[in-house]
């Protein structure tokens, strides 16, 4: 592996960790609940107690975005697959959170931030599963 030291931007990257870890936090603090995305989606879309703060929640997630952008050129998206392909995998990774109890964010970030057995098997999964389908995809597939 090397790094491409021109394109390396390790600052952006450790203060949007640390804003991730603090929205983390303060959700947790304010609601008695992990900031886990999957379940912040179903609990909205399911009509769950406190659907109006998540669904706030989850539009400053969608606005962040749009409020960089008027600061700061966003990064171009680049997309390295058809439709049928962006559905299948949407489709998948939310049948996936559904069977996992949760998704990376409630897992990784908030689950093992407070110490769950759970969480720590489920991150080491999706890891595991995420290395499979690259390394099945790149060398066995030649995509």
């Amino acid at each position: 592996m090397t790094i491409d030291w021109l394109n390396f931007t390790p600052w952006p990257a450790l203060a949007g960790g640390a804003l991730i870890g603090l929205a983390a936090s303060l959700f947790v603090l304010g609601n008695g609940r992990i900031a886990g995305i999957s379940g912040l989606l179903g609990s909205v879309l399911e009509g769950g107690e406190g659907r109006g703060e998540k669904a706030l929640f989850l539009l400053g997630l969608l606005l962040a975005p749009l409020l960089w952008g008027l600061f700061a050129a966003l990064p171009t998206i680049e997309f390295q697959s058809d439709w049928l392909g962006l559905v299948l995998a949407g489709l998948l990774v939310g049948i996936g959170t559904r069977y996992g109890a949760g998704c990376t964010s409630g897992h990784g970030v908030c689950g093992i931030s407070r110490l769950s057995p759970r969480s720590l098997v489920a991150t080491l999964v999706f890891m595991a599963a995420g290395f499979a389908t690259v390394y099945i995809v790149r060398h066995l597939l030649g995509g």
